[in-house]
């Protein structure tokens, strides 16, 4: 008789299990057809930001457009996160479990463009553009969490939607000084998108960063009539830079070091008394990053020696490596595959290839594959991105949809006239609909949560965050510009 208990115990799960699972697979439907009825809310607000095109924390019509959509909702909003106006945090629901949602929406300067496939600046006189095209990612990201909230106040499931308005990911500020406020701490699980040309989960971890900028004081005085009156502070950063190149030999081959100098003094007779050197060092992890950071100031200290000048650092920000987390990769594959690829027409591939021609790369057009995951993660790859302090406080994912034509720049006005475009509104209706199933698979399968967490907390060992950040350091708002 107990034998036959356990049969029937074994047969009513399994019989729970898979209704379960149809339960899920037609709020998954749903939710693709909530996406489909909300493409013209998506391409306005991904037309809007692309015609705002705002810098770093200068974003303030972007940021209030997607607040405000996100409140005419019902999200409750919260503005001017971690002493950035220009972050917000839009919630709905209550209790756990509690799904974050990644939003960026900065502009890059530089590369405005026409939505055309030739180099046309913009008649409206617009430098800035979307090269990253942070508008669709901002748009998309709002679209797929309103779906997910009418999914879930609709069938009463329980749970907390929350998207994060993320300012300043060109400059990988944004999620670093709302994470060392604490903002992501009590989240089950994060999602998040880019814009791409291909389409694909996140599967290597980027590099970790240090971004900074060191000053050198000298003394002002005529370059030829008496230049033993002066101590050039040019100099200085020229002899930085070089040993930085120097180092460069004595480094990993993962290490990457770039600077610009963003001050050289004004006119060439006139010994320099200030100057300066704006520089990112990156590697696979925050150790060696820490490592280099801690050399460069040796060699800036050393510099100012040289020159008889005086120096100060000021460390903007720093980030970790991405950590990816497996068993959320393996859901966002498996929506990825259930959405399908963005669906490019003939007219939008002519597109991609007119602008391949104008850039003399490959005309191939745009990818409409889905990647593989692969069994593991792959060697990093780009540069960093702010998302990494999301993924050491709590279990993150992230993946990309193309949006643009394969080969081209990134960070160009070529990827900007795309984002402009129809072929940039169909990735990110794809991010949206993956978006949506994924925090479906979040809310209602919690043995996906429990393994996430496991894995954060294999990858972490159990070691709580740090931020990159010194303690009191404000953000580097700058004066608004738009007023």
């Amino acid at each position: 008789m107990r034998r036959y208990g356990i049969i029937w115990g074994l047969l009513l799960a399994v019989s729970v299990s898979v209704a379960e699972a149809q339960t899920l697979d037609a709020y998954k439907q749903e939710a693709l057809r909530e996406t489909e009825q909300l493409r013209e809310t998506l391409q306005h607000l991904a037309q809007e930001l692309w015609r705002y095109a705002e810098t770093a924390l200068q974003e303030h019509r972007s940021a209030e457009l997607l607040a405000s959509a996100l409140e005419a909702e019902g999200f409750r909003v919260q503005r001017g996160v971690a002493g950035m106006p220009t972050a917000f945090i839009a919630e709905w629901g209550s209790g756990r479990p509690i799904i974050g949602i990644l939003a960026e929406y900065d502009a890059l300067p530089g590369v405005g463009n026409e939505p055309v496939p030739s180099r046309q600046p913009r008649a409206d006189a617009v430098t800035s553009g979307h090269g990253c095209g942070h508008n669709l990612f901002g748009a998309a990201s709002t679209v797929g969490a309103i779906v997910l909230k009418r999914l879930m106040e609709r069938h009463q499931l329980p749970g907390t939607v929350r998207l994060y308005g993320t300012p300043a990911e060109e400059t990988v500020v944004g999620k670093v000084y709302m994470a060392r406020e604490g903002v992501f701490d009590d989240l089950d699980a994060a999602i998040e998108w880019h814009p791409g040309t291909e389409t694909a989960v996140r599967n290597q971890p980027g590099r970790a960063m240090n971004n900074f900028i060191v000053r050198f004081y000298g003394q002002a005085a005529h370059a030829s009539a008496d230049p033993w009156n002066g101590r050039s502070a040019l100099d200085a950063v020229e002899l930085m830079n070089h040993a930085a190149n120097m180092m460069r030999e004595h480094v990993h081959p993962t290490a990457r070091i770039h600077y610009v100098i963003t001050d050289g003094g004004e006119a060439p007779n006139v010994v320099p008394e200030r100057a300066e050197v704006w520089y990112y060092v990156r590697d696979i992890n925050r150790e060696r990053v820490e490592f280099m950071y801690e050399w460069l100031k040796k060699i800036a200290e050393g510099a100012a020696l040289m020159t008889r000048t005086e120096y100060d650092i000021q460390f903007i920000t720093g980030v970790h490596e991405v950590l990816l987390n497996r068993p959320l990769q393996e859901a966002v594959q498996a929506n990825l595959e259930l959405v399908g690829p963005p669906r490019f027409d003939a007219e939008e591939q002519q597109f991609a290839r007119a602008l391949q021609e104008f850039l003399q790369v490959d005309p191939v057009g745009l990818d409409t594959t889905i990647k593989p995951l692969p069994e593991g993660p792959e060697p990093p790859r780009g540069g960093s991105t702010d998302v990494a302090e999301v993924s050491w406080i709590t279990p993150t994912v992230g993946f990309s949809v193309a949006t643009a034509a394969k080969d081209v720049p990134w960070h160009s006005w070529a990827t900007t006239a795309c984002h402009g475009t129809s072929i940039g509104y169909k990735g990110a209706e794809v991010a949206a609909k993956v978006i949506a199933t994924t925090g479906l698979d979040m809310l209602l399968r919690p043995e996906l949560l429990q393994a996430a967490r496991e894995e954060f907390l294999r990858l972490t060992g159990g070691k709580p965050y740090q931020s990159p950040l010194p303690p009191d350091q404000p953000p580097p708002v700058p004066a608004r510009t738009d007023r």
